[in-house]
């Protein structure tokens, strides 16, 4: 599965884009137009196709619309001013529409009563229309290069990918955590373990050499990912390694489009800092929470009493995804977001989503060695727990008692 994972991925998203292009039965949609002026904005599309059903009486549609011989039934008034039309026109159908549907029709409407009201108004429509400029930003980097649109977007998205990993991996690999105390506590096999072993060793065992499976996985991962990089920038026909230039993005340009032209923008991204910061980050965020799932699978006996202690271990980790989605994105250098990727039980998310943008090497250190301090609090804390939980059977822990384990 380490292998064929990201073959998978791949595959889901063929299959994801080919189900997205599958056209669906297209809709009948009747047209019940008794003022005469609206009907011809209605034409058929991929989606929708409209029938002018004006001359059948409209109790008529409605029951075809009942027996579902259209999908539903426009009805426009009989008015004195087509202004009037703006809150008296109703669509009836068996279904509520989409949003999409009912805003397109909304819209057209709209636009029909607006240029009415120009042409009430003695305003010329068509030198309005002429009038109505479109703006295409152009942005240019400092260096005189041309930039591309999107490429936060990308950074983004980068960087969610990375920290949702690290968020996900921490949840698996830290359930294989507990899971493997409390087989071993319920199975009294850690009754003959610690006769040779210190339970600090046989805990920090635990998390160490799951840590390692991971660490192997991931980089397995990321040689599939670069060579996929370098295949697709082979394909189509970009040299990474080359110093870019003005004649080369204008080649790239003309040979295969704006897709290669992305293509180098994201290789001019600290890929190096993302992927080592990206391992640094994992193996101390998976420390760190290991040490929480450790202690929990030694204070219980079963993944049913784990429950309430979980809760507040995944909830940082639901918070940075969140921090970084809304902060990160609008503001990378921002306060909050800068704050949230120093914070340790957040940093390994946040500070993931926040390096594509560019962050100094003085907070990305910074954070590394908080999330490694903690690592070693909360651990000497959580041996603690593991030392007298491991051997504790037939009743449910409560904080209180946990804590008394701890000033044990």
């Amino acid at each position: 599965m380490t292998f064929l994972s990201p073959l998978l991925l791949v595959a889901i998203a063929f299959v994801i884009g080919y189900l997205s292009t599958m056209k669906s039965e297209v809709k009948r949609i009747a047209i019940h137009d008794e003022s005469g002026d609206l009907k011809s904005l209605f034409t058929a599309d991929e989606s929708y196709r409209y029938l002018d059903k004006t001359g059948v009486s409209f109790n008529a549609l409605a029951d075809s619309v009942a027996a579902e011989k259209f999908e539903g039934v426009l009805f426009i008034p009989r008015v004195d001013s087509i202004n009037q039309l703006k809150n008296k026109i109703r669509y009836i159908s068996n279904d509520s529409p989409s949003m999409l549907f009912v805003a397109e029709i909304e819209n057209k409407i709209a636009g029909k009563i607006t240029t009415e009201n120009y042409r009430i108004a003695g305003l010329d429509t068509t030198a309005i229309r002429k009038s109505r400029a479109e703006v295409d930003l152009k942005i240019t980097k400092t260096s005189g290069e041309d930039a591309l649109k999107g490429l936060n977007e990308i950074k983004i998205a980068i960087g969610a990918a990375f920290g949702y990993l690290i968020m996900m991996f921490i949840i698996i690999y830290g359930n294989m955590v507990m899971r493997s105390v409390i087989e071993e506590k319920t199975n009294r096999i850690v009754e003959i373990i610690i006769s040779s072993v210190k339970p600090f060793q046989l805990m920090m065992g635990k998390i160490i050499g799951t840590s390692l499976a991971g660490i192997l996985q991931f980089s397995i991962w990321a040689v599939i990912g670069v060579l996929l990089l370098f295949g697709m920038s082979a394909w189509l026909g970009v040299d990474a390694t080359a110093a870019p230039s003005e004649e080369m993005l204008n080649a790239a340009a003309e040979n295969a489009g704006t897709l290669s032209l992305y293509i180098r923008e994201l290789w001019e991204l600290p890929i190096a800092t993302i992927v080592i910061s990206f391992i640094i980050f994992f193996v101390g965020g998976y420390f760190l929470y290991s040490s929480f799932y450790a202690a929990i699978g030694a204070a219980v006996d079963n993944e049913t009493d784990s429950q309430q202690f979980l809760l507040p271990i995944l909830m940082p980790l639901i918070l940075g995804v969140y921090i970084g989605f809304f902060t990160v994105i609008s503001e990378p250098h921002g306060t909050v977001a800068t704050v949230f990727s120093l914070v340790p039980l957040t940093s390994p998310i946040v500070m993931l989503m926040r390096i594509p943008f560019g962050v100094p090497w003085w907070q990305i250190i910074l954070s590394m060695v908080l999330l490694f301090g903690t690592f070693l609090l909360v651990v000497w804390f959580s041996s603690k727990i593991y030392r007298i939980g491991i051997l504790m059977y037939g009743k449910k822990p409560t904080y209180r008692e946990i804590f008394k384990w701890i000033n044990y």
